[in-house]
């Protein structure tokens, strides 16, 4: 009887000393981190729009980008003949929301391609139309950098590329 009670003593010992590991565990992690984030700053930096702008532009050069010319060859909207200037990122298609707006053209999509200048030149991309966008009659599958005298056919309006 007094080795069985012995043994449930131990037991009982063992596990209150497993508990009060556990618990020192506990805290010795929870101090760990708590430590770790009074060390960190306590300001939080967030910048508005417009403080982001000025830091960029003190840091970052402003390289103009220059202005790509199109000339009209073809189109049931545009006339022939006539350039368009794309100076920034240009929509074109059938919707409203484009700033080269081909309402005329039936073989054009709502969102049909983007006109990107860049520093490197102007690119191309088509952003999802039924009919596809092609530059020298291959069709645009990713963004194309264009040069002079490149064809862009979009629905049945052709533009060439000038400058």
């Amino acid at each position: 009887m007094f080795g069985n009670l012995d043994t449930e003593q131990t037991l009982l010992v063992l596990k209150i000393a497993f508990l009060v590991l556990l618990y020192l565990f506990i805290w010795a992690v929870v101090r760990s981190v708590t430590r770790d984030l009074r060390s960190a700053p306590q300001e939080s930096i967030v910048l508005s729009a417009k403080e982001a702008n000025e830091l960029r532009a003190r840091y970052e050069p402003v390289v103009p980008t220059p202005a790509a010319r199109l000339l009209v060859l073809e189109s049931p909207t545009l006339s022939p003949g006539s350039t368009v200037e794309i100076r920034e990122p240009t929509r074109l298609g059938r919707g409203g929301e484009n700033a080269i707006r081909l309402d005329g053209d039936d073989f054009a999509s709502t969102r049909h391609a983007m006109l990107e200048p860049r520093f490197d030149g102007l690119w191309v991309e088509d952003v999802g139309s039924t009919n596809g966008t092609f530059v020298n009659g291959a069709r645009v599958t990713t963004a194309r950098l264009l040069v002079a005298g490149d064809i862009i056919r979009i629905g049945k309006t052709d533009l060439q590329v000038e400058a």
